[in-house]
């Protein structure tokens, strides 16, 4: 089968690369010609372990894959579409802006010349996939073509495993034709015996949003938890590991921190509140989170400021990790960056480094100074903030920092370390829960 992946971001390059990985023919198309340039020279858009390979294994050996900005050529031999743009919160009321969604459909509606599956992966509010459907109905008749909604569950970071061993794939979908296309597409995880679940199109909208919120309330539950451990003298990781040997309970997402950020989380969180609010149901739960994780990382910049007797004008501070979690260059409502800018704006000094986020971070951020390096970054300041996880920042080498810095002091944001470790070492170790 021929597929077409209509997006280059995170989803559309993933899911594609991983398709052509088992074995479909597949056609990548953006309307941004320079975006499709680049690709063609084999430079990715975003960092993603894995993806550099992937890519260039089935451009370069197995031709599985083509690069094009020319929709109408892509469709006509298309056995299915899969719509991958971008759904980000609009700015007036937080809800799932669906412009480039809707306008995807318009094009394929104008360009379907054979039958064709229309699924849709992008992220979208109950309703859109039967919307999508009406906009395609007004110029192609209904044998033609069918929807589906396929929503991806990819973690940024590990995005290539999650879409080749995943937990489950989600179908909505509302004719046989359709499901048993979208079976052969993902026939290959058979074997791994992958639950294939069937729904109709409102139930696998309303997964992906049912999910992510879930786990995002996981998250905020464990930080709400955690400030109650640091008043009481309770110890959150153990408090996390107790609650997480519950089989009902488990321990993913029990891990406290500065609260939650990214592509996904934050928008969807506030978007599928939205949803039930257009249909006169209050997600109190939901909304609670929202609000938490919105003022968690202000919080703990206030939790800073008071360390130093609530004034850090001119204090240096070496904030460790911009992305808003390790193996990504994601830095989208990143709570470290959030932190950082709460401190410059109190008068402090920031001087950042981060593995992979730098450039994105300094075409965002330019307040912020930047190091080359852990200790470069760390030289001279009056503290140390470990605000993102990254694997080369849960090893630092203490006794050389203790030589650099003017302040033997760590704001540990991730509890990447023992705090009696520290304190042995002479540093001052201020962590989450503890």
């Amino acid at each position: 089968m021929n597929i077409v992946m209509v997006g280059t971001g995170y989803v559309g390059l993933i899911s594609g690369l991983c398709f052509a990985e088992f074995g479909f023919k597949v056609t990548f198309v953006d309307k941004d010609n320079n975006r499709i340039k680049k690709l063609n020279q084999g430079l990715m858009p975003i960092y993603e372990p894995g993806l550099d390979e992937l890519f260039a294994k089935h451009q370069k050996n197995t031709k599985q894959i083509k690069l094009s900005n020319d929709i109408t050529k892509s469709l006509s031999n298309a056995d299915a579409v899969f719509i991958t743009v971008g759904t980000p919160s609009r700015r007036i009321d937080d809800d799932a802006d669906l412009t480039s969604v809707y306008a995807v459909a318009e094009e394929i509606s104008h360009n379907i010349k054979k039958y064709c599956l229309v699924v849709i992966k992008s992220t979208v509010p109950v309703g859109t996939s039967r919307k999508i459907k009406e906009i395609i109905q007004k110029k192609v008749n209904n044998s033609m073509f069918d929807v589906a909604s396929n929503p991806e569950f990819l973690r940024e970071g590990s995005a290539i495993n999650d879409f080749m061993r995943p937990d489950r794939v989600i179908i909505g979908i509302e004719s046989d034709k359709g499901e048993k296309i979208l079976k052969s597409l993902y026939r290959p995880l058979y074997i791994l015996e992958t639950p294939i679940v069937i729904t109709n199109l409102e139930t696998a909208e309303l997964i992906k949003y049912a999910s992510n919120s879930f786990l995002a309330t996981k998250i905020s539950f464990i930080n709400e938890v955690a400030d109650l451990c640091e008043k009481v003298g309770a110890n959150i990781q153990d408090v996390s590991k107790g609650m997480g040997l519950d089989k009902r309970i488990n321990s993913k997402f029990l891990h406290a921190g500065p609260g939650f950020g990214g592509s996904c989380f934050p928008k969807d969180v506030k978007a599928f509140s939205n949803t039930a609010k257009k249909n006169n149901i209050k997600l109190s739960i939901v909304d609670s989170v929202n609000e938490f994780n919105k003022q968690r990382p202000k919080i703990l910049a206030k939790k800073i400021e008071k360390f130093f007797s609530n004034n850090v004008n001119n204090l240096k501070f070496a904030l460790l990790g911009l992305s808003f979690k390790p193996n990504t260059d994601d830095i989208r409502d990143s709570t470290s960056i959030i932190i950082g800018n709460e401190l410059l704006q109190s008068g402090a000094k920031i001087i950042a480094y981060d593995p992979k986020a730098m450039k994105n971070s300094q075409y965002e951020n330019p307040k912020f100074k930047y190091g080359s390096d852990v200790y470069d970054t760390c030289n001279n300041v009056d503290a140390i903030i470990i605000g993102t996880e990254w694997n080369e920042f849960r090893a630092l080498d203490l006794k050389k920092l203790k030589t650099l810095v003017n302040k033997t002091i760590i704001f540990d944001l991730r509890n990447l370390y023992n705090q009696d470790e520290l304190k042995n070492l002479g540093w001052e170790h201020i962590s989450i829960g503890r």
